[in-house]
């Protein structure tokens, strides 16, 4: 297993989800416009604003994911499954690479 290349990827994931999340937070924290005075309009707008608020949360936790998996590498923990201790196949780390179990712990 190629660490470097690892936290080269871990860092590039990091890196692209920083950038979503800060759109998403301007999206959600700075806008520019008043809330629309037609109800139909408002329906849509509150759809939207959800949507956002759970990509912000699910980039928020993608980035806390990635730190931890960025500090095993640095433990040598990485590629350690937190539950059993046994190897998390490379397949698996290809697929989600900050997953900190095996595909047993998982199910």
């Amino acid at each position: 297993m190629d660490t470097e290349q690892i936290r080269e990827k871990l860092n590039a994931q990091r890196e692209e989800l920083l950038e979503r999340v800060d759109r998403t937070s301007k999206h959600l924290y700075q806008r520019d416009k008043p809330v629309s005075p037609n109800f139909a309009e408002q329906s849509v707008e509150m759809e939207n604003q959800e949507l956002m608020y759970t990509l912000d949360r699910e980039g928020k936790e993608e980035i806390r994911k990635i730190s931890k998996a960025l500090a095993r590498l640095d433990s040598g923990e990485y590629g350690l499954c937190v539950n059993c201790g046994e190897d998390i196949s490379e397949q698996r780390l290809e697929v989600l690479p900050y997953t900190d179990v095996c595909i047993d712990c998982a199910e």
